[in-house]
């Protein structure tokens, strides 16, 4: 479940994602200064909880993802938290988009 790095477990749907860095240059080989660069919407998914439960909470509903998939999410989404000096997202599986296939 969780990552051996942090003891951080999610609970229900959700994940923690480990944000994939964009390219500091441009195709033109123009250096991008971090002010400058959006946020990342593709990471790689280090935890994931167990899954939710349906509506009358009796049944667990298994997660599509998985831990080591790379995922594309929306722009926006997840709460930011910062371990050991990298920064992660913990977000609802609900917020993801897709899959990257491999």
């Amino acid at each position: 479940m969780a990552d051996q790095k942090f003891n951080l477990r999610p609970l229900a749907d959700r994940v923690i994602v480990e944000p994939l860095e964009q390219e500091e240059k441009m195709a033109s080989g123009i250096l991008l200064p971090e002010t400058a660069k959006e946020r990342p919407q593709e990471g790689k998914i280090v935890a994931a909880g167990p899954g939710r439960w349906d509506e009358d909470g009796k049944k667990r509903i298994e997660m599509e993802i998985a831990v080591g998939d790379t995922v594309v999410f929306a722009k926006y989404s997840g709460s930011e938290i910062k371990l050991d000096e990298k920064k992660y997202l913990i977000m609802s599986e609900k917020d993801i988009l897709a899959v990257v296939a491999q």
